[in-house]
């Protein structure tokens, strides 16, 4: 099992998933981040921490989120590792919880 990062992480970009990584497995991109999933080790630590629930065990991802386990590790693959918590975008307040954001991934 790996945890993967859904729709509602792109552009709001909470990090605080990332200060909580015990393996530094979070990449990142313009406006969106992405779990390794090669790296995940499953402990579940950022799920509780992400501000907009964008992160969810592959075992409990909707027919909607599925694609976004291919995301991730496509991403990820392409991105620097982030390890370090940074302020979320500018109006990630905005964004949370809007439906339809795929087609404002920034690779």
């Amino acid at each position: 099992m790996t945890y993967v990062v859904t729709e509602n992480c792109i552009k709001c970009k909470y990090t605080d998933c990332v200060s909580v990584c015990p393996v530094d497995c979070f990449y990142e991109g313009p406006n969106f981040l992405a779990i390794h999933p090669d790296e995940c080790i499953d402990c579940g630590d950022c799920v509780p921490v992400c501000p907009a629930e964008a992160i969810v065990p592959d075992t409990e991802l909707t027919e909607a989120q599925k694609p976004f386990l291919a995301l991730n590790a496509e991403l990820a693959e392409s991105w620097e590792c982030i390890t370090e918590q940074k302020p979320s975008l500018p109006e990630a307040a905005k964004w949370d919880g809007v439906a339809g954001k795929l087609e404002h991934l920034e690779r």
